[in-house]
């Protein structure tokens, strides 16, 4: 099936041959990452409920401890990028990612199953009178997330480009290959998303936490299992140095000579050598940032290899690497608005939790009980069924009447998921005021640690977690794809890991946010907005008040959006020796 991935491909006298062997190692990548996706969904998805339940922690200290969680794994995979990427090559990187999340998986797992890892069981009471962990329980469970930390921070930013390192992108097979290969990730992550808020999260629920964490930790067990398994099959890409020493070169080239003045035709006298293997797009020279301009003018001081290359790059870089560090220093305020639009999604993988567990969760008349933390299938639903929808009826119909390619441009996409987000929080607001009004005047049960029961269906909450999922097929695939076009080709694992650490520190401002709320809200007129009882609080308020900074960033994004230049318009200067890319234009 894949013949043309076969061939040896042989870039430099010092790069070994790859030898590309396409579909044939699929089984054992697709195997490590189904599996991967199943431990890890599995036992992250419903740790909310687990750390509230069996670690007898309130819902603030368990809510905040779960952001520092995601905040502190999401920022990890800018440093596995850095070393993968410097140092240790993906393989090498995944392996050990691999084993050290399936170790920390496995220690949650022990925390379950051994009573005296986790507090006693409270029964009935009153989660006030409940005992709390004890330094050495807390301890062992610090040791068993911060190995799963360890893990996401190497796995997340490679697994996805080590698949598409097997196929030869000089091929018309090997990049068909490609495009089937991020097909066939989503697919697994959908099935492994479905699977863990189902069944491993009924099982976590209502049979065992000890089997229901044991579950995931053996699905990670197979992953490490499946991904040692193809090792011979395996193209092993080596690093190739630091992508990031070229950025500070530049900055300090800059810098040594800030007080020399830029010539009248830049284009025609600034150094601009480009290696002849460079991966790189070669981008025209842009207006933007001018002073970044000055590290490419030649002194006499300045030496130059046979190349052409300079000799001392701390002094003198190429207007190659200066357009690349403008396209990083641009895409920044981009990133910089969506880590606002996060908070609306942290939210809903929270609190809508809290909403659901003192909601009706009955299924019709039967007794069955849907989970709280299998409320999140429906954000899932609603991202797997619009895709198709926009992607095969909206995007053809978008694209005849703008004549523009996908219909609308990216950044345009953007804005449209991050308009539903504040839509989605307008409507919690108005959801939980009538779940919250129907506990107190007609609930339906109790609650064990919380209180009243409302009424209200849970089935309630669909509106507002299939709208968040409609704003994430929009705004977070609008985004990864943004990154992975706009950043430098060699820079394309960080520029993945730059959406994790975006919902890394939404997660931190998410937990500020919570308790400043909790702070000022305890002594006003109004009461704590955010107690252990919901309806006790007023969550519709800060469901509001997200809603409102959502609108405040969304207007900061139209900003940034109207102001933002591609990777490849230039400012219609003649160029020398740079290729022109076609220009997108700016979508506001």
């Amino acid at each position: 099936m894949e013949k043309n991935n076969k061939t040896a491909v042989v870039a430099t006298d010092d790069e070994p041959q790859l030898n590309y062997r396409g579909w044939k190692s699929m089984p054992f990548v697709i195997g490590n990452e189904t599996f991967e996706k199943l431990g890890t969904t599995g036992t992250s998805s419903n740790l909310l409920v687990y750390l509230t339940t069996v670690f007898n922690m309130k819902s603030i200290t368990a809510t905040t401890l779960i952001n520092i969680f995601n905040g502190t794994t999401n920022f990890a995979t800018l440093l596995g990028a850095f070393l993968s990427d410097t140092y240790f090559g993906r393989y090498k990187t995944l392996g050990f990612a691999s084993v050290a999340s399936f170790l920390g998986m496995l220690v949650l797992t022990l925390t379950a199953a051994i009573s005296k890892l986790h507090p006693p069981d409270c029964g009935n009471q009153d989660s006030g009178a409940c005992p709390g962990p004890t330094p050495w329980q807390m301890a062992f469970l610090f040791i068993g997330l911060g190995l799963m930390v360890i893990g996401a921070g190497g796995i997340r930013p490679c697994n996805l480009a080590f698949g598409a390192d097997q196929f030869n992108p000089n091929t018309e097979s090997g990049k068909k290959g490609i495009t089937s290969f991020f097909n066939w990730y989503y697919c697994t992550f959908t099935f492994a998303m479905m699977i863990s808020l189902t069944v491993i999260v009924y099982v976590q629920s209502d049979v065992s936490w000890a089997w229901g964490l044991g579950i995931p930790a053996f699905m990670m067990f197979l992953s490490c299992a499946m991904f040692f398994l193809g090792s011979r099959l395996y193209v092993k890409v080596k690093p190739d140095g630091s992508p990031l020493a070229s950025t500070v070169q530049v900055f300090v080239a800059a810098i040594k000579k800030r007080h020399l003045k830029l010539p009248e035709e830049p284009w025609l006298t600034l150094h601009n050598h480009i290696p002849k293997n460079c991966i790189n797009s070669k981008l025209p020279r842009t207006g933007q940032f001018r002073c970044l301009d000055k590290a490419a003018i030649m002194t006499p001081e300045d030496q130059i290899k046979s190349d052409g290359s300079a000799i001392n790059p701390w002094r003198l870089s190429s207007m190659q690497k200066v357009e690349e560090v403008k396209v990083l220093i641009r895409v920044i305020p981009i990133w910089a608005s969506a880590i606002v639009y996060y908070v609306a999604l942290v939210q809903q993988q929270t609190y809508a939790v809290f909403q659901a567990l003192q909601s009706d969760r009955r299924v019709g008349n039967t007794h069955f009980k849907i989970p709280a933390a299998s409320y999140a299938i429906f954000s899932m639903l609603g991202l797997t069924i619009w895709i198709p929808i926009y992607d095969r009826i909206i995007v053809p119909r978008l694209q005849r009447l703008t004549k523009k390619e996908g219909g609308i441009t990216i950044l345009q996409r953007m804005a449209i998921g991050m308009i539903l987000a504040i839509f989605t929080m307008i409507i919690s607001g108005i959801i939980e005021d009538k779940r919250r009004s129907l506990a107190l005047s007609r609930p339906v049960g109790l609650e064990q640690r919380r209180g009243a029961i409302s009424s209200l269906s849970g089935l309630w909450l669909i509106p507002q977690l299939s709208l968040i999922g409609f704003s994430e097929a929009f705004t977070i695939i609008a985004e990864v794809e943004f990154y992975y076009k706009q950043f430098p080709e060699n820079m394309r694992s960080i520029g993945g890991s730059l959406a994790f650490v975006g919902f890394a520190i939404s997660n931190y401002l998410n937990g500020f946010l919570i308790s400043m709320v909790h702070r000022f809200t305890k002594g006003a007129s109004t009461g704590d907005w955010l107690p252990e009882d919901l309806n006790k609080g007023r969550l519709d308020y800060f469901y509001y008040l997200v809603a409102a900074l959502g609108l405040l960033n969304f207007g900061f994004f139209l900003l940034c959006a109207k102001w933002y230049k591609y990777k490849g318009s230039g400012d219609g200067a003649p160029e020398v020796a740079m290729e022109k890319l076609n220009p997108e234009k700016s979508p506001v």
